[in-house]
């Protein structure tokens, strides 16, 4: 015989609220330093080789992957404090 399995609305917020603050959140801030720090680099590469178009422009292609991965990380950030609030965590 089956039985639905039934989640109380508390314990399916303190689940994820869980999940949330120990092991997304410390992802996403690891993913967002990544991303700064290669943002940095591309920056250091762009100013270090002014006089090699070719190493400016993948110092370019640094900083703009960087400022991705960033805006990416944040938007992964309010996505998930959205959905923790909603559910009342």
């Amino acid at each position: 015989m089956w039985l639905p399995v039934i989640v109380h609305a508390d314990a399916l917020g303190d689940l994820l609220n869980a999940l949330y603050r120990h092991i997304i959140n410390p992802i996403v801030a690891f993913v967002f330093a990544l991303a700064t720090v290669y943002f940095i680099i591309g920056i250091v590469q762009f100013l270090a080789n002014s006089g090699n178009e070719q190493k400016q422009t993948e110092g370019k292609q640094h900083m703009l992957w960087g400022l991705i991965g960033m805006f990416v990380m944040i938007s992964v950030f309010g996505i998930m404090q959205l959905i923790v609030n909603t559910l009342g965590a």
